[in-house]
């Protein structure tokens, strides 16, 4: 073991510089400076090293983190780059998204008393300075291979798929709907939390490896998903879940309630310098208004945190439960808290209040009551206790819902699960259909970036053998 590690005892924990409050939520640009190297491999060298890595065990894609730390602090960061991308395919967009206080660094073992160790800023400092150094490059097969993939869906989880098989030398072509590959990547996440620019120098660094897109593709239109079958050897379906959860409360058909998604989208888009008619006429846009987001989760920080850079007048987050059970990450509210965010926890919208135009938020106190099935305390209204809250903009951030699979695909015999996503094998990803394979958020509803790349690389596998099996079949008929 390395003598310059163990050094939780002495060095306390230090997160990259962040931006003053006042200063970040007049711009869309990410909050945390670059660690200096010096202070990144004082942090890397507070990792204890310990024989059971549950910050790996915990870390969806078992990223190598007590080795690449190791490896940062003694130097040899172009090793621990090696080791960083060997089990993850989009690493810089990990360190800057994973909610780590809820995954490896909310695991690490020296958290009580010394607090964790850095290790998302660890991992960003790592990637980026690979970027910066040459060292990513891209893909070049030993050998390219006659068969070919589709991937349906240019997200997280399409884009783990393709990078994976692409390597092996197969001929990947990525389908998406949209005109920029990423997805929710490009269009859900704000730029303060990822800026676009990483997300597209990946997508040129695949497409640079042959990896083909097919932009503004919409299945069924384009091309049906029975002509995508039979164009490819094997079908990869990643495209997420867009449908908005809804609310039905009195007073929900009011102009001005809109959800995330649409919100968040059109406030990228607006970034990315396309003309958005909804945030030009005020419908999107929260510049000047009372916001009130519903929802506790990283998508509600993410729309709460953007009004504020839009201007609101004020902006306030509806909460049914107290912090301590908030399903989004504590590092992401303790950011809105600091940019001028109010939270009111503990309370549920009972009805929309105006005319035609939203113009309040009818409020009721909750307390959290005994757990349920699941271990969570159920929340229960107190009677008598509601109340008015003003609102020209209500956002709904209560999650995603899977649309309907089968008219999506015309294709009946994709079956679907009782929770309406598609039904796939939890191992080899295969679906009903033969050849077809299925991961991401498609599969498991609405869930993190980094389950899905994982989903995407044990695909990848899944369809190597099923093509080589399929390959040694034909050659043996």
């Amino acid at each position: 073991m390395s003598k310059k590690m163990l050094k939780f005892v002495s060095v306390d924990k230090q997160m990259p510089e962040k931006r003053g409050a006042d200063l970040r939520k007049e711009d869309f640009q990410e909050i945390y400076e670059e660690f200096e190297t010096d202070k990144a491999v004082e942090q890397a060298s507070r990792c204890s090293q310990c024989g059971i890595p549950f910050c790996q065990v915990h870390c969806p894609v078992q990223n190598n983190i007590p080795d690449w730390l190791n490896l940062t602090a003694n130097g040899r960061l172009e090793e621990a780059y090696e080791i960083s991308q060997a089990t993850n395919n989009l690493p810089e967009i990990c360190g800057r998204i994973c909610p780590q206080d809820r995954l490896c660094e909310g695991s690490c073992v020296i958290e009580k008393g010394f607090e964790s160790v850095t290790i998302g800023a660890v991992e960003k400092y790592i990637t980026d300075t690979a970027w910066e150094k040459g060292w990513v490059k891209p893909n070049a097969p030993v050998r390219e291979l006659s068969q070919s993939v589709g991937v349906i869906g240019a997200g997280p989880g399409g884009l783990a798929a393709a990078d994976q098989l692409r390597k092996r030398g197969y001929q990947v072509h990525v389908y998406d709907r949209y005109d920029r590959v990423g997805g929710l990547l490009v269009y859900g996440i704000p730029s303060f939390k990822l800026e676009k620019d990483v997300v597209e120098r990946r997508a040129r660094l695949l497409a640079d490896g042959g990896v083909t897109f097919h932009l503004n593709f919409n299945i069924g239109k384009d091309a049906t998903f029975a002509e995508l079958r039979d164009r490819h050897d094997a079908i990869v379906i990643a495209t997420g879940v867009y449908k908005a959860r809804d609310i039905a409360l009195p007073g929900s058909g009011l102009n001005g309630i809109v959800p995330a998604l649409d919100y968040l989208t059109a406030s990228n888009r607006k970034g990315l310098g396309d003309e958005v008619a909804e945030f030009e006429n005020g419908t999107l846009n929260a510049d000047g208004k009372n916001v009130v987001v519903i929802g506790g989760g990283d998508t509600a920080m993410d729309c709460v945190r953007t009004a504020i850079r839009q201007g609101a007048k004020s902006v306030k987050c509806l909460y049914r439960r107290d912090r301590k059970n908030m399903p989004g990450s504590l590092r992401e509210t303790t950011n809105a808290e600091e940019e001028g965010v109010e939270f009111v926890w503990l309370s549920a919208p009972k009805a929309f209040l105006g005319d035609d135009n939203v113009t309040g938020v009818k409020a009721i106190d909750m307390h959290l009551g005994i757990a349920d099935s699941t271990g969570r305390q159920v929340p229960v209204e107190i009677e008598g206790s509601e109340r008015d809250i003003p609102c020209d903009l209500a956002i709904k951030a209560l999650g995603f819902d899977p649309e309907d699979i089968p008219a999506l695909f015309d294709e009946p015999a994709l079956q679907v699960s009782r929770w309406g996503t598609i039904d796939a094998d939890p191992i080899t990803k295969m679906t009903s259909m033969e050849g077809v394979f299925a991961v991401g958020d498609i599969v498991r509803g609405a869930s993190l970036v980094v389950w899905a790349i994982r989903d995407g690389r044990d695909a990848a596998l899944s369809v190597e053998m099923y093509l080589k099996k399929a390959n040694q079949t034909a050659l043996a008929s």
